[in-house]
């Protein structure tokens, strides 16, 4: 089973992570892996090669694919694209589960893609341009998605196989999660294992076998990824961040951060600072 398990975290301020798709430029590949959130790629321009399960699903401009919680997939992108990525948090549709406790959404024979692939144009570009009040509006598309999405994409039934395969993956979402809710503080593989009932040695083997990863590099990789979010976006100290975020010094952090990106934090902030003030020229 040669997957990997995503993390995500919603961007600063919003119930959702909304973004660009890295792989822009052509010639990229995203290998297998899975996530608990709910994802939709809308194809704005170029084309995308998504397999999902398995079945070969290709994009093209204008067309979008809804990638469900704990659903294996990889993506090709053979051309240049322009492609929004909208991630969104699984608990956001808690009110709408199965009696199974299961969600799931499908595109198939829906007659009204091309609204939803509209929705989210707008959202991005409302969200990128930054205006007075823009939270307003782009929460408004945001919330004008989630109602497309149950009340025209939801499926009703669902195939118990599909259910089993995906509490298989159920039970690491619910340890990441909390790893997540506790990365700040002094937590161990040892006390997540208690947590959860399983042996040190069982925990350690789940995490290789469906994360790919070992347990204390995924506890950096969430710990990188609040820090960065905050380094990107707040006036916080690189000491401060540092701290707050589950680093024992900012020396750690740093040296962390450069193995990571290549580039000291202090550059990649003032990089940063220089996009958003060019982005604030263009009338």
């Amino acid at each position: 089973m040669e997957f990997q398990h995503e993390l995500i975290i919603p961007d600063e301020g919003m119930p959702f992570k909304l973004f660009l798709f890295e792989g822009a430029g052509g010639n990229y590949v995203r290998e297998k892996h899975w996530h608990t959130s709910v994802e939709i790629f809308a194809v704005l321009e170029g084309s995308l090669l998504f397999f999902l399960n398995e079945v070969k699903y290709p994009l093209a401009a204008g067309e979008l694919i809804i990638i469900n919680s704990n659903e294996i997939h990889s993506i090709h992108a053979p051309e240049k694209n322009k492609t929004v990525v909208l991630q969104i948090p699984l608990r956001q549709f808690e009110d709408y589960y199965t009696a199974q406790r299961f969600i799931r959404f499908s595109t198939a024979g829906k007659g009204q893609s091309a609204t939803l692939w509209k929705l989210l144009k707008k959202m991005y570009e409302t969200y990128l341009e930054k205006g007075s009040g823009y939270e307003f509006r782009v929460r408004s598309f945001f919330y004008e998605i989630l109602y497309q999405l149950v009340n025209i994409y939801r499926v009703d039934e669902a195939k118990e196989k599909e259910i089993r395969h995906s509490r298989h993956l159920d039970t690491l979402s619910k340890i990441t999660t909390y790893m997540r809710e506790h990365y700040q503080e002094d937590i161990k593989l040892s006390g997540v294992a208690s947590v959860f009932g399983y042996s040190t040695e069982y925990l350690s083997r789940m995490f290789h076998k469906y994360a790919k990863v070992n347990f204390k590099t995924y506890l950096q990789d969430i710990r990188m990824a609040y820090a960065y979010r905050e380094l990107m976006n707040t006036d916080a100290t690189i000491s401060e961040i540092a701290i707050k975020h589950g680093f024992c010094t900012s020396r750690s952090f740093s040296k962390e951060f450069q193995k990571r990106y290549k580039t000291p934090p202090s550059q990649a902030r003032k990089k940063r600072a220089a996009e958003n003030k060019n982005v604030k020229k263009v009338p």
